[in-house]
């Protein structure tokens, strides 16, 4: 069995008006002690013996903030702790914090994936967005990232930020494929009111370009052009949100999405074991005074019930354009969940004969077309 790790770097330089995420932008003099309690944690979690470490992920945030010292440290500490055999690490970065010197550092540390937090090329939509970077930055990180031997390279777009056109969207597809990343995720934009633009929506106001962001119909129009666009281009279409040229599908994330474990180091950093999730403490300095203490940063452990199990081997695996093999899920539940089971096939009848799923032999899958639906057919599906 392998594992992955997933270490969070919870800083960034600004908030974007539509983040949802437990970051913050802090003082610089913060990045060394974090750095420095994550080692720790990571050292100390090597103590005991674990399974061989094949990916890597350093997420956030933005962690490509960090001096690049402190991430080889963090690389480092993996590799000295753990039996590796590392088929990827991935660091996410913003395209403006992102120089030939950095990306060299990044290499040579073992970063040998990075995850460009572009989102969008229309120097507009990325203001309006709070992004700090231009379109211009965009060009000069794949330039840095592909001098310093980074090949494989991953690109996020948004579809549905404020003042977001076709016509822009159709600029901003173009230029990515030009650049042809190894891996293109295109997620559409979320409102809620965890982010300043989903309060400000909801609340009907016109803070952050609230009023400017394209309707529902819009949003799915220009996801469903993406997805043309990237299969013209021979991209696979993977997973709801994410395409990869053969070869290239995200290793780490495909764990989460098959329910397989990982470990998480650092402040709001999740665990899976296979029957057990966990979180660290979000707040950064509780975090730290965690570990300098040399207690347990963990909280929030959840023992999973066989119907959560089932549950999530339908949430999770669905979001694959591979499907879920509903054969092997009837034989490993339907002794232990008969009446749940036997609601599934109904429900699953039902979807598909809506169209909203397919089935291919013991395979079924949510039907391609129907995917800017997906939220709304899990729910059918698992209510």
């Amino acid at each position: 069995m392998t594992l992955g790790f997933y270490i969070q770097v919870p800083f960034c330089q600004t908030k974007c008006t539509y983040c949802n995420f437990h970051t913050g932008v802090v003082s610089r003099d913060r990045h060394q002690p974090y750095s420095e309690a994550v080692c720790r944690e990571i050292a100390r979690s090597g103590e005991s013996p674990h399974s061989v470490i094949d990916t890597v992920y350093v997420g956030g945030g933005t962690p490509s903030l960090l001096d690049p010292a402190h991430l080889a440290r963090m690389m480092d500490t993996v590799l000295s702790s753990f039996r590796t055999e590392l088929l990827e690490a991935t660091l996410e970065a913003d395209p403006e914090t992102i120089t030939p010197e950095r990306a060299s550092a990044w290499a040579a540390a073992g970063f040998n994936r990075i995850s460009l937090g572009s989102q969008s090329f229309d120097d507009r939509e990325l203001q309006a967005a709070g992004r700090m970077h231009r379109r211009k930055d965009i060009f000069a990180a794949i330039d840095a990232l592909r001098g310093a031997g980074i090949r494989n390279i991953n690109m996020d777009l948004i579809a549905g930020l404020p003042h977001q056109t076709p016509e822009s969207w159709d600029k901003s597809l173009r230029e990515l494929l030009n650049l042809r990343p190894q891996h293109v995720s295109v997620y559409m934009l979320e409102i809620d009111a965890g982010s300043r633009l989903g309060r400000e929506a909801l609340a009907g106001g016109g803070r952050y370009s609230a009023q400017a962001i394209p309707d529902d119909d819009t949003i799915a129009d220009l996801y469903e052009t993406a997805r043309q666009r990237l299969a013209a281009e021979a991209y696979e279409h993977y997973e709801i949100s994410n395409w990869a040229l053969p070869g290239h599908s995200s290793r780490h994330n495909l764990k989460y999405w098959r329910r397989e474990p990982y470990q998480g180091f650092g402040a709001g950093a999740h665990s899976f074991d296979g029957m057990m999730r966990w979180a660290n403490a979000h707040d950064p300095t509780r975090y730290v005074a965690c570990i300098e203490q040399g207690s347990s940063p963990g909280e929030q452990f959840e023992g999973l019930t066989p119907m959560q199990v089932l549950d999530e081997e339908f949430f999770l695996g669905l979001r694959l354009l591979e499907g879920i093999d509903l054969a092997a899920l009837e034989r490993d539940f339907r002794t232990e969940l008969p009446a749940r089971m036997a609601k599934m096939r109904e429900r699953i009848a039902y979807l598909e004969s809506l169209g909203f799923i397919e089935r291919k032999g013991p395979r079924i899958r949510l039907a391609p077309d129907r995917l800017t639906v997906s939220n709304e057919i899990l729910i059918q599906l698992l209510s």
